[in-house]
């Protein structure tokens, strides 16, 4: 689906200076630096793009939760944005300044004093309270800081923030980054254009969480494989005995709906026929591989076993898109890695057009060295899950629409 927000390279940057949201909330270490800069190396390009435009360029991002730790002094000097800064100074030769502030009139000077090429980081927005508030006195601020907004955080565009939502009110222009160009390019896909067959992926813990998501990609697939601690819950909605395993009570009503509609239409699902099941959590348990309806009382399953991972294969080497949410295994612990890695593995070499869903299924493509290998592996875990609800983000729809564009962030278009 071409995109139908503005995008950066749609924008004039000679000369101007660019206002630009990136997601640096990354993980840190005890001290506070960067223990993992997938976030920042993921806005580079259009870091980049700017410079190299003569553009100038104020970044704002939030770090952790500060709401959380503000009592202790100690942890809230943690979330401040001066390891980040070191760490994007490395990566791009220096040039960056980092400001004590989010915003007020000696940020304002600090940003007229620019020259083309400089880099200003602002302190953590969610330092400021008018940030969560959306706050228009805050979004004023802010858009005074720049001739164009750039929004290439895909992680928070499903958050109404006065840096993701409120500032586009009183900026001339705002443009999709490359990084969020290319989301809603793959999720656009998944929800108006999918490749055929279509196959979703569904792993992860609680069904009640994803209720709207299988909702709605029961109405866009051809086959919904459901995997991880959502499998349980379904086999207890099947009128299954699932020992000790993981059961979101609140679910089952849910689970037993969508095999239900999935009959209903015509969509195939998959569930688990055999389990690694454990005699305790943990990576050291006595373990054995049963079939799904025979997990022992005093057991729980923690990984599909292997004749699901030639079921749950098969069906991805026949498609020509998927899209995978959710581990299908406890795959932080090595033991129970194997069924998540097989999938990874297979998606990695298949044909079709591949999407990793943000979150834990990231973290696990990433640890398995196969992030190069996807079509996509989004930055957002929430902004996903929400685009493949079908709901409309408000950092999206916040966005200029290039002429002719409806406004619609589902498609970009």
């Amino acid at each position: 689906m071409t995109m139908k927000k503005l995008g950066i390279e749609d924008l004039d940057l000679a000369g101007k200076t660019v206002l630009m949201r990136v997601d640096f909330n990354v993980p840190q270490h005890a001290d506070g630096t960067v223990r993992d800069d997938m976030r920042i190396r993921a806005a580079l390009k259009s870091i980049n793009y700017v410079r190299e435009r003569g553009g100038k360029l104020v970044l704002m991002s939030h770090l952790g939760r500060p709401k959380k730790v503000k009592d202790d002094a100690v942890k809230l000097a943690l979330l401040k944005m001066d390891p980040v800064a070191d760490h994007l100074r490395s990566l791009v030769g220096g040039n960056v300044t980092k400001l004590d502030e989010v915003a007020g009139p000696a940020v304002e000077a600090a940003v007229a004093a620019m020259q083309p090429g400089d880099i200003i980081l602002l302190e953590n927005t969610r330092f400021h309270p008018g940030e969560e508030k959306n706050d228009p006195e805050l979004s004023q601020q802010l858009a005074k800081l720049g001739d164009v907004y750039v929004s290439d955080a895909f992680g928070t565009v499903h958050r109404a923030h006065a840096s993701t939502e409120g500032v586009t009110r009183y900026v001339a222009q705002s443009a999709a980054g490359f990084l969020v160009a290319k989301e809603m390019e793959y999720f656009g896909k998944v929800l108006q254009s999918p490749e055929r067959p279509l196959v979703a992926i569904l792993g992860g813990a609680k069904v009640s969480d994803k209720i709207l998501v299988i909702d709605n990609l029961l109405n866009l697939v051809d086959t919904l494989v459901i995997g991880g601690g959502m499998a349980y819950t379904f086999m207890k909605a099947k009128g299954m005995e699932i020992g000790k395993s993981l059961l979101d009570k609140d679910g089952i009503e849910v689970a037993a709906k969508a095999m239900e509609k999935a009959a209903a239409q015509g969509v195939k699902l998959l569930l688990p026929v055999d389990f690694k099941v454990a005699d305790a959590f943990d990576n050291n348990a006595n373990t054995q591989i049963v079939a799904a309806d025979a997990i022992p009382a005093d057991w729980e399953g923690l990984d599909i076993g292997p004749e699901t991972v030639k079921l749950f294969t098969d069906e991805i080497n026949r498609a020509a898109m998927i899209v995978w949410n959710g581990p299908v295994g406890v795959f932080e612990m090595p033991n129970f890695a194997v069924g998540t890695r097989a999938l990874a593995d297979t998606m990695a070499a298949c044909k079709g057009v591949t999407i990793i869903g943000g979150g834990d299924t990231a973290a696990a493509v990433i640890q398995f060295g196969l992030a190069d290998k996807m079509s996509h592996v989004s930055t957002g875990g929430g902004a996903s899950l929400e685009m493949l609800e079908g709901k409309e983000l408000p950092g999206l729809v916040a966005l200029t629409d290039k002429p002719g564009g409806c406004g619609c962030c589902c498609c970009g278009g």
